[in-house]
């Protein structure tokens, strides 16, 4: 029987080689898809790639673009924010890739209280679901589980998608981190798109000051529950890309990388299949 899931990686498990190598490295590890990012100085995007470069070496390597990862502080839908949306999801759709992962506002500065956030998530989504048909990008909501963040729960952005009749447009990112610090025991199987996967293992940080340079590759000493997470989800009937989005500095200066890689996925087949 075929798995419901195949193995992702982000642009953040191997964020310092080019992009050749990293469809090299992903081809060896019989990886089939991968994300990239906007927010990696001297790689693509950010380095000038043209977007129909990009999709020609995917292509040619036999990989799939899941995501552009991300247009930030989405629900503050000004002028700017427009912009860049346009920008990458002309991006996204001329180098192939299939999403665009949305990331909300986190920020301690942000005084809005939570019917202003609401109000302004509901009208982000109204206002980027015909962007995003217009190209055929679907458009991946990722919420934040730090207690600042302006959409730190799955449950916010489900209600935000049914209010703004969108709930057919966007798909939920289920991140295993985010998910363990907001608390939130709900899954979304069916609206969910991606799940992002990392391991938390510093048992001398407390969950409430777990940030991303703790994030790791998941293993035995994950904190975060992940095999519990990703299980739950496919029992109930999800089948998607499972993405490596790791950002410690640790695994970001590996000289080790694709054999780091491949023992987590080998604890990950091995866990979900016990």
């Amino acid at each position: 029987m075929t798995a419901p899931y195949l193995f992702s990686l982000n642009r953040m498990s191997a964020p310092r080689i080019g992009f050749a190598d990293y469809l090299a490295l992903c081809q060896r590890l019989d990886v089939r898809a991968i994300e990239i990012r906007n927010d990696l100085d001297g790689v693509e995007i950010n380095d000038g790639t043209p977007a129909r470069q990009i999709r020609e070496m995917t292509q040619a390597a036999g990989i799939t673009i899941r995501s552009i990862n991300a247009l930030q502080r989405f629900e503050q839908f000004d002028a700017e924010r427009e912009r860049e949306a346009r920008a990458l999801i002309d991006y996204a759709a001329d180098c192939g890739a299939q999403a665009l992962v949305l990331c909300p506002t986190n920020s301690l500065r942000d005084s809005r209280d939570a019917g202003e956030r609401h109000r302004a998530l509901v009208a982000a989504l109204t206002a980027l679901k015909p962007m995003l048909a217009e190209r055929g990008v679907l458009g991946l909501i990722e919420p934040l589980g730090f207690a600042e963040c302006a959409v730190r729960r799955k449950s916010q952005a489900v209600l935000a998608m049914y209010d703004a009749g969108a709930e057919h447009d966007f798909k939920l990112v289920h991140d295993t981190f985010h998910h363990h610090l907001a608390g939130e025991d709900i899954f979304f199987p069916d609206l969910t798109g991606l799940i992002h996967v990392s391991g938390v293992e510093d048992g001398a940080v407390p969950v409430g000051a777990m940030r991303d340079m703790h994030r790791v590759l998941v293993g035995a000493g994950d904190r975060l529950g992940n095999l519990a997470q990703i299980k739950t989800l496919l029992a109930r009937g999800y089948q998607g890309c499972i993405s490596y989005e790791p950002f410690a500095e640790e695994v970001a200066a590996s000289d080790d990388i694709e054999n780091q890689l491949r023992a987590s996925m080998a604890h990950l087949r091995d866990g979900i299949g016990a």
